[in-house]
């Protein structure tokens, strides 16, 4: 009997090690799904926002590929979000939505994708319809491959529905032997004269972002520091914590502006950036590009990000061995060390409602040293980096595209990917609306997140954004009236609210030893800094 196009797929997505698809599935979508192989499991979410967000959170986790099913265009738009976090993360993912039946795509019939290429775009890498049957093994094969290759990034792929029963052409058996990877390594005279450069600094400084993380290098990011002398910066608007911040060199997190980052790098005459883009700005803040007399190195595993940067050189490739290339070759600079930065105070227990500070000291003192943070409390990212005692790699992820939707879902990623470690969701109750159902993929599957609710009734880092654009009289920035433990409770989870330091230290003990998803909603007073 002739192998499927349908089992070819399944085969060639064992090759490459994916048995777990996210997805929520629509009627185009069914026909791969039959009679489902007992060796894959199925993430079933309620929303495909929240599909794609699950599968993000594993595919940054594992380091690896993650397969979503999405239905359709109509599908495909719920997951536009995704998108943009998975592309802006480099999250390695494919993505596929089901196409009408071909003997129907011309006359374009009901959950027809119109030019389904294009709807994904700009925020994959490549978009692709097989123009025959027979082409889908092919076009899944180059999707797979490219998701991981650098960059990574999302890929999409739009396939008609009756393309999975058909027989796939012998040839394309060998697409299950086949093996791409990358090289991104400096030669030995590279490195030489890059770390040479780097010991006639004077006064050198170091901005690390997500991808050092990504590449479980951070130990090398480490190694290269102490040699240098060098304090440590992390990127703006960090998705992942690339050093650890109880390290004496960390000096926190840099802001998203110019004339803030040029300020907090003045006096240094070399920046070395690892891992990010140079520089993902946010509010507009006109200053230097950098501080006077200061030159610039970057080192990333995207060519984009290296060409559109507006200052600097640049070198693309693996971010991790040159990382580990240059902390083997750098001689130990004679300078002193930098001293270790004034840590704040930890909080003081206090009255209701609890501030946010409080809240993140007693999770810090309460939770295992290596647990995982999963951040969409906006009002309180410096609090985060300024407080929590983050040493391993992978402890913090954070949406990269800046919207909302983001940490619930990936937190169930990310636990499933790391089912040894206890992650911990921390939550804004404006930020928790936009992918609540996550919580019932939680307790569906028994996913052990602990989601803190940090609920003041407000939007509070739109607040803070209101004052400086000066834009205060605005609607919409409360969110009253929303009652988390009985959605929670619906969704099949256990809950409870809390607004004293007694009764959230409690909570949060008893969640951490349960061993079963659990959401706490504490009240916090609102924060706008």
């Amino acid at each position: 009997m002739a192998t499927t196009i349908r089992d070819l797929t399944y085969d060639l997505l064992r090759r490459h090690g994916i048995t777990t698809i996210f997805g929520n599935p629509g009627s185009n979508e069914l026909p791969f799904l039959q009679d489902f192989p007992s060796d894959f499991r199925y993430i079933l979410a309620l929303h495909e926002g929240v599909a794609i967000g699950i599968a993000d959170g594993y595919a940054q986790a594992t380091g690896r590929t993650a397969l979503v099913n999405l239905h359709s265009a109509a599908g495909t738009g719920n997951a536009m979000g995704g998108f943009a976090n998975a592309w802006n993360a480099h999250s390695p993912l494919v993505v596929t939505a089901g196409q009408q039946i071909r003997a129907m795509i011309g006359i374009e019939p009901l959950l027809t994708n119109l030019d389904a290429t294009t709807l994904p775009k700009p925020l994959v890498k490549w978009s692709y319809e097989p123009a025959r049957a027979e082409d889908v093994p092919l076009a899944m094969s180059r999707a797979l491959h490219l998701s991981s290759l650098p960059a990574p990034g999302p890929v999409y792929l739009s396939i008609p529905y009756d393309d999975w029963a058909k027989p796939a052409e012998p040839e394309s058996l060998r697409l299950l032997d086949r093996a791409v990877s990358a090289a991104g390594a400096l030669d030995a005279g590279a490195a030489v004269a890059l770390a040479a450069r780097l010991e006639r600094s004077a006064n050198p400084v170091i901005v690390l972002g997500p991808d050092v993380d990504a590449a479980r290098t951070n130990q090398h990011a480490v190694r290269l520091a102490e040699r240098l002398k060098a304090p440590v910066w992390i990127a703006p608007s960090a998705p992942r914590c690339p050093f650890p911040t109880t390290h004496p060199n960390f000096r926190g997190l840099l802001p998203a502006s110019m004339a803030g980052i040029s300020r907090l790098l003045e006096g240094h005459d070399l920046v070395l950036v690892a891992g990010a883009p140079v520089f993902r700005y946010h509010q507009y803040d006109p200053g230097p590009l950098l501080p006077a007399g200061a030159e610039l190195i970057q080192i990333t595993c995207d060519p984009d990000e290296a060409a559109r940067a507006p200052m600097g050189d640049a070198i693309v490739g693996d971010v991790g061995l040159i990382l580990a290339a240059l902390a083997d070759t750098v001689c130990e600079a004679e300078r002193a060390a930098p001293q270790p930065r004034e840590a704040p105070p930890r909080s003081a227990p206090g009255a209701a409602p609890l501030t946010s500070e409080r809240v993140l000291d007693l999770m810090d003192d309460l939770a295992p040293r290596d647990a995982i943070y999963v951040n969409e409390s906006t009002s309180t990212i410096e609090a985060m980096w300024e407080r929590m005692r983050w040493e391993k790699p992978g402890s913090y992820y954070f949406g990269a595209a800046g919207g909302l939707g983001f940490a619930m879902p990936a937190a169930v990623g990310v636990q499933l990917a790391e089912p040894n470690r206890q992650v911990i969701a921390v939550i804004g109750d404006g930020s928790a609306n936009y992918s609540v159902t996550a919580l019932w993929t939680a307790a569906q599957n028994n996913v052990p997140v602990v989601f803190v609710i940090m609920r003041n009734g407000t939007y509070g880092a739109l607040r803070w954004f209101a004052s400086v654009l000066e834009a205060e009289r605005v609607p919409g920035l409360d969110v009253p009236g929303i009652d988390f433990v009985a959605i929670a409770t619906g969704y099949g989870m256990e809950a409870v609210r809390v607004d004293t330091d007694a009764a959230f230290a409690a909570a949060f003990a008893r969640a951490l030893k349960a061993g079963k998803p659990s959401l706490i909603e504490v009240a916090t007073a609102c924060h706008t800094a």
